[in-house]
Parts: structure tokens; sequence; C-alpha cells
């Protein structure tokens, strides 16, 4: 039997990995700053987290969610007082995909409406309405084209506070930080202001978080920088450093009732260790700071790079835009520098997703594999 032949792939054969390296069958050391789409947040291997997933393990990995898990109690506990959502009620999934899909299927429920606003660049998935709400029509089924989904240019106020006034929006959907896309952001005024309309037009603002959450932009969640609330909150990929698992925030005036939504896997007690580990990690060894820190280190270092147009993002979910696609500077990247990094949407633009824990010797490293690459 053969794969399906869906990923390009590169003849790299990864077979252990610690901190922010990883290491091929032959032993060659790669550095890490793309953290498997900004999934390892607090580095690969962590002692901490392998010895908790293994103690755990060896009590229950899985069971249904027909009967009580005491570790999602303590995972809901820890997530309010590590984000600071106060009150904010916890739904536990697998994925970020589906993360997204039940924050607008909840969206739709609460509303009894249908349309989802979205933002063009914008991804949140690749599942039935998460991938509708994608600006990519080239992974848009039909059976998904069904969806009714309005795209917007980020930063559009006037054109979605004009779709809303129509009374048939169930949710509106955004990137704090777009990131396939190619880390574009808006303005504070406009987050504000999404806030405001949704709030106004009683629609279900949903943040997706799912690359931008769990501290990598500096912040807890990447909205919080804007100073507004959404009423849910999407987020997975650094939330389990490598395991399997996603959730939903949901503000409390959004009520819940038996059957609502569900979850075979989702919140299985190997995910909340997994997740509670993160958030043990993160606080002890400060890692929010040191990604304030290390930004800072590697815009100072990134703007006297040639060919730079702009240094996109913030914390340490960044990119570099420069004035020539870089699908060869990434293969040199890779296969001469051994650095891994990723790609967007916007070709133009090299995406920079490290582990949390990566040090100011691991840019200096990257800066000068661009600086000979850009010679």
């Amino acid at each position: 039997m053969s794969l399906f032949n869906v990923y390009p792939l590169f003849d790299i054969t990864p077979v252990r990995a610690k901190d922010v390296y990883v290491y091929d069958e032959n032993d060659v050391e790669y550095l890490d700053l793309y953290g498997g789409h900004a999934v390892i947040s607090i580095g690969h291997s962590h002692p901490k987290y392998v010895y908790n997933i293994a103690n755990q393990l060896n009590k229950i990995g899985f069971y249904s969610n027909s009967i009580q898990n005491p570790l999602q109690e303590a995972l809901a506990s820890e997530l309010e007082a590590a984000s600071g959502c106060l009150d904010y009620q916890l739904f536990l999934c697998n994925s970020g995909a589906e993360a997204n899909e039940n924050a607008i299927k909840l969206a739709s429920f609460h509303t009894n409406k249908k349309k989802v606003i979205a933002f063009k660049n914008g991804f949140h998935g690749r599942t039935s309405a998460a991938v509708a709400a994608t600006d990519n029509s080239k992974i848009i089924a039909p059976v998904n084209a069904q969806q009714e989904v309005e795209l917007f240019q980020l930063g559009d106020l006037v054109g979605v506070e004009s779709a809303l006034k129509k009374n048939d929006v169930c949710a509106v959907i955004i990137e704090s930080i777009q990131g396939v896309g190619g880390l574009d952001e808006s303005t504070t005024d406009f987050y504000k202001g999404l806030d405001l309309i949704c709030k106004r037009h009683e629609v279900v603002l949903i943040a997706d978080e799912v690359q931008s959450g769990f501290g990598r932009t500096g912040d807890f969640f990447a909205f919080q920088k804007h100073g507004i609330k959404p009423n849910i909150i999407s987020m997975a990929k650094g939330m389990g450093n490598g395991f399997p698992v996603g959730g939903i925030l949901i503000h409390p005036n959004i009520k819940a009732s038996y059957g609502l939504l569900g979850t075979t896997f989702g919140g299985n007690h190997l995910a909340c260790i997994a997740s509670l580990t993160v958030l043990e990690v993160l606080k002890k060894e400060k890692l929010q700071q040191n990604v304030k820190e290390i930004s800072n280190y590697f815009t100072k270092k990134a703007k006297v790079l040639p060919k730079v147009k702009a240094i996109k993002g913030r914390g340490l979910m960044l990119g570099l835009e420069f004035d020539f696609p870089i699908a060869n500077l990434r293969k040199e990247l890779i296969f001469k520098h051994k650095i891994f990094t990723g790609s967007a949407k916007n070709p133009n633009v090299l995406r920079i997703l490290p582990p949390l824990t990566i040090q100011k010797e691991h840019i200096d490293q990257f800066i000068n594999a661009l600086k000979i690459e850009l010679s």
C-alpha cells in the first residue's frame, strides 16, 4: 500500500529531537525555526513533558468523555490563570480545524443563523465550515462551497458592518495575526471596532488563536494586545507541544446543553497532561518573556539584512518579506545550512515559528546563513 500523495516532501527524515534541534537518521543536526507549523512551544522532548506523559500513560491514557476526568478541570483552571480569560468555558477537541469547526457550529446554534464572515488571506483549517472560511479555493471542495461565507479585506470595517446589518450572520472569524496568509495584522482600531459591531449586531466574534496562542506572540493570546473580548477563542498547535490537542474557550453568555458538541478523543488524559505541562513550563521558564526578548533581538538583527522589504508579525510568529520568491532560499537554508523555516501563501515571505525556548545564538546562526545567501 502506498501513501496518498498530498504532501510535497523534503528528503529529510528526522528520527529524534531535542529543544530547538532535530536530527536525521545520519545524526545530522538541524536548527528548527519552524516548530512543525508552530506546534513545538516548550521545545522538542522537554524532560518535564516526556516524564509527565510517560507517567500518565502508566496510569491511564484514554477513556471516553462519558466519565469524570479531573485533568480536564485542572486544565480549565490553569488555562484561566495563564490566559487571564476569566469565566470562559472550555471545550476540548483534537486540532485547530476541529476547534474552528466547533466554534462556527456553536455560533450558529447560538444565533440560529448560518452565514460566516472571514477575511482574505485567512486560514482556519481543512474541515467543512473551517475550510469554507479559508481564503484558498484550491482546498475548498464543492461540498464545502455550499457554506455561506463572505470574505473581506483585513481592516475593512465598513464592509463588515454593512454585511452585519443584513442580520443573517452567525459569526465573524479572524486571526489576530494571519499565519499561512503571510503574517499580516490590522490596527487596534480595527479589532476594537470589529468587537464593537459584532456585539452591536449580536454576532459571535471568533478569535482564531490556533497558531498565535499559548504565548507565541509574547501575550498569551495575540488578540489581547488590542484589548478586545471575543465570544469564542480557538486554540491548538502550541497547546500540546506536539501531542494532538485543541479547544475553544467560550464566553459565559453562550450556554451549554447535553449533546450540543461532542468528541471521542478530545480532552483525553494524555492530551490534558501534555497541555498542563506546556502551561507549567511556560510559567516556570518564563517563556513569554523570552519570546519578547528574542523577538526584539531578531528584529534588530534582521533590519540590516539586504533585500528584506518588511519584518512581519510579532513575538516568535515572524516573517521576513523579500523582493523575490523565497522557495529556493528556503531550500538553501535547509540543505546547505541545516535550518528549517516555513513558507506562506505570499511567496515572498519566509516564516519563522521556532520553539519558544530559542536563544540569541540560534538567531545569530540564522542571520549569518541569510547573509551568506543574500550576498
